[in-house]
């Protein structure tokens, strides 16, 4: 008799989870899954797609706008939350129903239950009772929203996974946080037809991203109608006749149908079992891995959002992909995370791969900065105010693009085409030697012949 039941056990089926028992399953691996909620996890489930189904339907109102100026009458549209909901929770259970599907094409095993470890080979499934011996272990259970700091009446608030099962249209909102999820639904909401204010304690929006970016988003907003309630905390909510009274750090309070915070994210490892088999988290709960994703405990792997890395979905993907690579292939495999082209989508959307302008300086020194901003060609007959932001950061010693940034219509679409040739170290002669798709607004990034010229500091005395 063996002395595993399964060459891989993975204790979560979302993107990560999935990839690596269906990759490692095509290596003639054993595999069973443990899930406790939906296969496909937070970006099938509660995330990236839906969110994204929400932000269409968000957009059509610009639509219906802009059609005028192109010689339509569509009339006085109206819009119906309770169809939008209903049809995004029709295309999940399809989507769902396709993973759960592909698993089991792959022979892979699925348990409808929460699994816990109980030593380096050893999983418990609570729902049956059973012990389930493994040769490896793969954690891939995620993170959760979190409602940090606690607050007076913090319970009155919702968070990014209940934000999708709303029953009705808030007509107001307050949205909590200054990240991609908070940017995403306050455009998302204002594109509906809610007033929103969006609270965030910096002075501007997506930390970490290019300034111009930056700045360009917050005009955005502004002129789309959000309220930006900046360098501001969310001190208190109470209950009201009227709402929600949400109480600021200065003093001032709104009255409000719905609180979202979204203000992070922590992985979901409590009362995982980590700890018995040797494996231990960091302070906020993140396992600590090497670069093949394997933790101090030889049998134990983790990939995705658990592992605090780089916590997008298809980080998560390439991460369950090469675990399977490396353990069952024979092919070891590591994922680069330096470089990783990602949108987001608020309205407008953007698109970025690569170093902003200040970190580029501070890694590269000499740069070259090309940036531009014009009217798209659509807004020219529809009469809209939208810009579109353009701007490439190349190292002047080797020439290569080592920073694209895009804020615009499409800019998600953009980026992952641009991704391509940053990956392979494009460099600015590269994109100039590139034949422009006219008229399109993507020709910009091939089209820009003059970098900026920085101002010198002015000596004084």
């Amino acid at each position: 008799m063996t002395q595993f039941d399964v060459d891989l056990f993975v204790i979560g089926a979302g993107s990560g989870g999935v990839r690596a028992a269906r990759i490692a399953a095509g290596y003639g691996a054993k595999v069973m899954v443990a899930e406790e909620y939906r296969v496909g996890g937070t970006c099938v489930i509660r995330g990236c797609v839906p969110k994204k189904l929400m932000v269409y339907a968000s957009r059509f109102a610009d639509d219906f706008h802009d059609a005028a100026g192109f010689g339509w009458n569509v009339g006085e549209p109206t819009f119906d939350w309770a169809t939008l909901i209903r049809n995004k929770d029709t295309e999940i259970d399809r989507l769902e129903g396709i993973y759960r599907a592909n698993l089991e094409k792959a022979g892979v095993e699925i348990l409808n239950s929460r699994a816990v470890i109980e030593d380096a080979h050893t999983v418990h499934i609570l729902n049956t009772g059973a012990r389930i011996r493994a040769r490896y272990i793969l954690v891939a259970v995620g993170a959760h929203p979190t409602m940090d700091p606690p607050i007076p009446g913090g319970e009155l608030g919702i968070t990014s996974n209940e934000v999708f099962h709303l029953e009705t249209l808030p007509k107001r909102i307050m949205v909590v946080g200054g990240g991609y999820i908070a940017v995403e639904f306050a455009g998302v909401f204002a594109g509906l037809g809610s007033q929103v204010t969006l609270v965030h304690r910096g002075d501007k929006l997506l930390r970490g991203f290019d300034e111009d970016i930056r700045d360009a988003l917050g005009e955005a907003y502004a002129q789309r109608g959000v309220n930006l309630a900046l360098q501001k905390t969310l001190a208190r909510l109470d209950k009201t006749a009227d709402g929600i009274a949400a109480t600021l750090s200065d003093g001032s309070v709104m009255t409000v149908d719905q609180v979202l915070v979204a203000t992070g994210r922590r992985p979901n490892t409590k009362g995982l079992g980590l700890e018995k088999a040797g494996v231990t988290v960091d302070e906020v709960g993140a396992i600590p891995v090497d670069a093949y994703s394997q933790t101090l405990t030889p049998s134990i792997y983790a990939v995705g959002d658990v592992t605090n890395r780089a916590n997008l979905t298809p980080i998560a993907i390439r991460e369950g992909h090469a675990f399977a690579d490396t353990v069952f292939g024979a092919k070891p495999t590591i994922v680069d995370h330096d470089l990783i082209p990602t949108a987001v989508f608020s309205t407008p959307e953007i698109g970025v791969i690569g170093c902003g302008e200040n970190a580029a300086r501070t890694i590269y020194g000499d740069v070259d900065v090309y940036r531009t901003t014009f009217r798209p060609m659509k807004a020219t007959l529809s009469g809209g105010s939208e810009r579109v932001l353009m701007k490439l950061i190349v190292d002047k010693a080797s020439d290569k693009v080592v920073g694209v940034h895009i804020m615009g219509h499409d800019a998600g679409e953009m980026i992952q085409l641009a991704g391509v040739a940053v990956t392979m170290g494009a460099t600015k002669a590269d994109f100039d030697r590139t034949v422009a798709v006219h008229p399109t607004a993507a020709e910009e990034l091939v089209t820009m012949r003059t970098p900026l010229v920085m101002k010198k500091p002015v000596a004084v005395g």
